[in-house]
This record gives structure tokens, C-alpha cells and sequence, in this order.
């Protein structure tokens, strides 16, 4: 059982295919996504990754969190989450994961808290088709209808539908298929609808009723960093050139001045 991922819903669009039919996505960013901490069977009886994303002021987090981010050597993070996984599939504190976390054509479940509709009544709520609107119905079109019974049992059972507070709870949308991934940006367009406002923190995990993808990577798929692509890089040796030897410059003879010959008279 693989970790999952914290992301960031951008929102909506489409892509085509290449016979033109086109796919309505949702845009997932996944940025700065960082392991905090690591469970262990041994130290805590469970094993899981702990994973932190986002920027947090020092002053509004708590000192044990400090402490636990200046072992890490990272600055604080606004969100974090705790995933459940196999001893296998444990990441190293400091690891980032990027998209490549998943592989197009895979299932995920995301979860997400859905947008708060304030107190609704049991025709948006529930579905509920409402009473007649023929003669001799009044003020009552909308209505839910008789909600308890007679003096026996004389109350109104638990979990009965009835108008109340819609929204703003915890969803988890499962078995969403992973459209295109986007690396250089940190995208993942996933087939259908997400819950949440635009800019809401989300949470993809690999599908649970769905088996993984043979191409998932194992443990997880981390984001290659700056300085570990500058320490693999290569070193090479350039070529010193060989001193100049100086060549000294061939003798010129210097003729010797001639000689007049002084005839005697």
C-alpha cells in the first residue's frame, strides 16, 4: 500500500482526444510536497508517512511542530497529513514527491471537504420529489411530508431525512481516471469532478476497490531536487594546455663589410 499525495484543486477544463472527444478534468497542482516524519512498527506499532505541503508562518505553528520541521530541515508547512503504508513502501524524511507519484490511464480516490450549502430542505438535500401542487394542497409543496408515527412508538426514529445543514463535509470521490500528467508544472487532470472550492486542499491516493497500476513506482515517486541532479552530475577534467615552448629564431649570417683594395702607383 503506497503513500498518497497533498494537492491543490485549480479547477476545471477539458482536453481532446486525438479522435476529438473531449474529457472533462480536473486540474490537481501538487507543489512543495515534502515527507515530515516517519511511523514505524518498532518506535510507534503502525507504519506511515507523514507529509507536509505549503508555506507556514513560524509564529502560527506550535513549537513541537518547529521542533519536528528543524529536524527535518524545512521551513513549516501549512498542511499535513498522515498516510497508512506498507512496510515496503516507507519514504526518507526530506523526500518530495512530484506527479510522476502517478502514471496516466491509473485509478485514484480523492478526498476533499465539499462546498457548504448552509440549511437546505429535503428537496435539495435528499432528492425528495415534494407533494402535489393539484387542488387542495397549500404552503406545502415542498414539505418532507409526515416525519413520525402514532403513539406507538410516538417519537421520530434517528437519521431520518429531514431539512438541516447541507455541505461542507468530508468527501471522498473514488475511482477517478488519471487523464494527463504535466511534470514541469506539477499537474495531475483527473476525469470528473472533484469536492471543493477552487484553491481547497485535496488528497489522491491510489483507488482502493481498483488494483494498483503495474507501472505505479515503488515506494513513491519522488521529485528529483537542484542539488541532487548538480551532485550526480559528471565531473569533467579539463584539458591543460601544454606550455609553449619557445623555438629560438635561426641564425642570420651578417656578411662582413668589404674590403677595398688600395692599388699601389
Amino acid at each position: 500500500m503506497r503513500s498518497g499525495i497533498i494537492a491543490e484543486k485549480v479547477g476545471m477544463t477539458r482536453l481532446f482526444t486525438d479522435e476529438g472527444v473531449h474529457i472533462p478534468v480536473t486540474i490537481l497542482k501538487v507543489d512543495n510536497c515534502e515527507v515530515v516524519g516517519v511511523r514505524s512498527l518498532e518506535k510507534d506499532g503502525y507504519t506511515a508517512v507523514q507529509l507536509g505541503a505549503g508555506k507556514a508562518k513560524e509564529k502560527n505553528v506550535a513549537k513541537p511542530q518547529r521542533v519536528q520541521f528543524a529536524k527535518a530541515k524545512m521551513a513549516p508547512k501549512k498542511t499535513v497529513v498522515e498516510f497508512r503504508v506498507s512496510d515496503d513502501c516507507l519514504i526518507p524524511v526530506g523526500s518530495e514527491l512530484g506527479v510522476n507519484h502517478f502514471v496516466k490511464g491509473q485509478y485514484v480516490d480523492v478526498t476533499g471537504t465539499s462546498i457548504g450549502k448552509g440549511f437546505a430542505g429535503v428537496m435539495k438535500r435528499y432528492n425528495f420529489s415534494g407533494d402535489c401542487a393539484s387542488h387542495g394542497v397549500s404552503l406545502t409543496h415542498r414539505s418532507g411530508g409526515s416525519t413520525g408515527q402514532c403513539q406507538d412508538p410516538g417519537r421520530v426514529f434517528k437519521n431520518k431525512k429531514m431539512p438541516g445543514h447541507m455541505g461542507a463535509e468530508r468527501v471522498t470521490v473514488q475511482n477517478l481516471l488519471v487523464v494527463a500528467l504535466d511534470e514541469a508544472k506539477g499537474l495531475i487532470m483527473v476525469k470528473g469532478a472533484v469536492p471543493g472550492f477552487d484553491g481547497n486542499v485535496v488528497l489522491v491516493k491510489d483507488a482502493a476497490k481498483r488494483a494498483m497500476h503495474k507501472d505505479a513506482p515503488l515506494p513513491a515517486g519522488l521529485k528529483v531536487k537542484a542539488d541532487a541532479v548538480k551532485a550526480e552530475e559528471p565531473v569533467v577534467a579539463q584539458e591543460t594546455p601544454a606550455p609553449a615552448v619557445e623555438t629560438p629564431a635561426p641564425a642570420v649570417e651578417t656578411p662582413a663589410p668589404a674590403v677595398e683594395e688600395v692599388k699601389e702607383s
